[in-house]
């Protein structure tokens, strides 16, 4: 929400500008440094999706509709955009470590609403709060990521930034299913152990070494906008429809996962909620992983075919009631999901240079997370009045469409990659 390095993907070489000044260097080692900023990724993600096998329960609680429930859900990735918006920038004017410390403070906030939010009224703020704490965190650690890639693995940084949110989404839904089946006050502890690791995290930041000095331009920095190099662009509408293909199945088994699960199922365990998220999650960040050292081309129509055939197969076994149908078929599908963040991410840590990082990122987050927000919100607004097997059957078959389109792009790039180098065509 909402957001994952091959062979070719080359680190940019550090910026004469992004060496730290002679009184950050009794902070973090380098190495230290981002191994803890890698951390603190996976913990604003698994952050981010705990509150998914808690929906079931809030909605028993509150009495409200799926409508409203996606909407909870929504509210989330309004706030991120918005900060990928006005923020996403910040840090390359202002520094990494403040815009860091600030978003930890926020989503240390947030963690204190959802403590105490007695109504879906405190719970939609919560969730505001925490959408905007993500959405400046995100671009900034990926940035931050990149500045302090070690030279002898020039993929680290694009690996740590594909498979971070995919492993955070899968831990947190699945800690969080754990927590509510078998720990007490269900809707509490969770909250209770995330606020801990962010007290831990800021003060681990604070000793974080600064790679971006301060630059003019910071309140210009703050108009909301959407901008690009040119010399980026191909590369980035090149990945529209992957990122949106792969990010819309995401934000379906975010949403309405667990309550597919227990409503078409009758799955009722808490723990088979976050399941549904880890389903698709796990097999992403084990696929991160295994095809790091892969071709871009390569990895990228791998994983849309894997995309389609898997949204397929889960959409089998919806209609045909088959719950091991429908569990291989998100898995195959979590596959696709986890190469094609492994390529599209890794791409544009590779292509962008150290002044452009934030501002490509935050392009880059604000499509994934509208097609991972937009499409659950009418989902949950359809599900509301046609039932929820419907819904879940138009939304998956939507999102095959989207796959086989990013199929035929990823075609067309390599067709016209190979015109440019003169490689004849079969």
């Amino acid at each position: 929400m909402s957001g994952p390095a091959p062979s070719q993907l080359q680190s940019s070489p550090p910026a004469t500008d992004r060496v730290a000044p002679p009184q950050e260097r009794r902070r973090l080692s380098r190495p230290v440094a981002f191994a803890s900023l890698a951390v603190v990724f996976v913990l604003f993600m698994a952050a981010s999706s705990a509150p998914s096998p808690l929906y079931v329960v809030y909605q028993q609680q509150w009495h409200f509709s799926p409508t409203t429930l996606t909407t909870v859900f929504a509210v989330y990735v309004i706030g991120m955009i918005a900060a990928l918006l006005v923020l996403g920038a910040l840090s390359d004017h202002l520094g990494r470590r403040p815009v860091l410390l600030g978003a930890i403070a926020l989503e240390a906030a947030s963690m204190v609403l959802f403590l105490t939010a007695g109504d879906v009224g405190l719970l939609l703020i919560a969730r505001l709060i925490q959408g905007i704490a993500t959405g400046a965190a995100m671009t900034t650690l990926g940035a931050a990521l990149s500045d302090l890639n070690p030279t002898h693995a020039p993929h680290r940084a694009g690996l740590v930034t594909g498979t971070a949110p995919t492993f955070g989404l899968g831990l947190g839904a699945l800690g969080c299913g754990l927590l509510v089946e078998y720990g007490p006050h269900p809707t509490r502890l969770v909250y209770v152990l995330l606020l801990t690791a962010l007290v831990v995290a800021g003060a681990l930041l604070s000793a974080l070494p600064e790679t971006s000095l301060r630059r003019p331009g910071a309140a210009r920095s703050l108009q909301p906008r959407l901008r690009i190099a040119p010399h980026l662009r191909a590369d980035l509408l090149s990945l529209v429809p992957i990122l949106i293909a792969s990010w819309a199945l995401g934000g379906l088994y975010l949403s309405l996962g667990p309550s597919v699960a227990v409503g078409l199922f009758g799955l009722s365990s808490h723990v088979v909620g976050g399941l549904v998220v880890t389903l698709l999650t796990g097999p992403a960040f084990l696929t991160a992983l295994a095809l790091r050292g892969w071709p871009v081309g390569r990895t990228l129509a791998v994983s849309a075919s894997l995309l389609l055939v898997g949204t397929a197969v889960a959409l089998t076994g919806v209609e045909e009631h088959s719950l091991t149908t429908a569990a291989l078929g998100t898995a195959i599908a979590g596959v696709g999901f986890g190469g094609s963040a492994l390529a599209s991410f890794g791409t544009l840590a590779r292509i962008a240079r150290p002044a452009e990082r934030s501002e490509l990122l935050s392009v880059a987050f604000v499509i994934s997370y509208l097609a991972f927000s937009m499409p659950a919100v009418i989902a949950g607004i359809a599900a509301t009045h046609a039932g929820l097997k419907d819904t879940f059957v138009t939304y998956a078959a939507t999102v095959a469409a989207l796959c086989a389109l990013a199929l035929l792009a990823q075609r067309l790039r390599a067709t016209r990659a190979s015109v440019v180098a003169g490689v004849p065509q079969a």
